[in-house]
């Protein structure tokens, strides 16, 4: 992650994984997406992107891309602008440029150099896939803003 991207194990290049989905760059989607393969948003998604449980799908964000709601997945790369929750059941990815207002749970995290994340990290228990101490977190987020 932090030195040659061949390395990484998700990349931007659809050679290293493969994409049922792609919302083109010139695209704008209003609602919710169920996704059970891998996609990748080129374009715009306005509303959650959400996959099964049982599901190891991956969403990507390319650099063009933007998302206006929560993204819950196996995996999660962005390049680009998340305005909502991330939840990545195994990995999130964060790219040098990336831009994500909200909170992300992950079960574990690569960020570059640059990245500019406005919300909590938050990472999962393995055995329960939530957040350890996330309502105590909550909590003390809001006790913060109404102080």
């Amino acid at each position: 992650m932090f030195g040659s991207r061949k390395n990484s194990p998700l990349s931007m290049n659809p050679g290293t994984e493969r994409f049922d989905t792609l919302v083109g760059a010139h695209t704008e989607i209003q609602g919710q997406m169920l996704l059970r393969e891998s996609a990748r948003i080129d374009g715009r998604v306005v509303g959650n992107i959400d996959t099964p449980p049982d599901v190891q799908a991956t969403v990507v964000v390319s650099s063009n891309g933007e998302v206006r709601g929560d993204i819950t997945a196996y995996r999660v790369l962005v390049a680009g602008k998340v305005a909502g929750q991330i939840h990545a059941r195994e990995r999130v990815e964060l790219q040098a440029q990336c831009v994500v207002q909200g909170d992300i749970k992950y079960g574990s995290i690569a960020t570059e150099h640059g990245a500019r994340i406005m919300g909590l990290l938050l990472q999962l228990d393995e055995s329960s896939g939530s957040a350890p101490g996330e309502h105590d977190a909550q909590q003390a987020l809001r006790k913060a803003q109404a102080s």
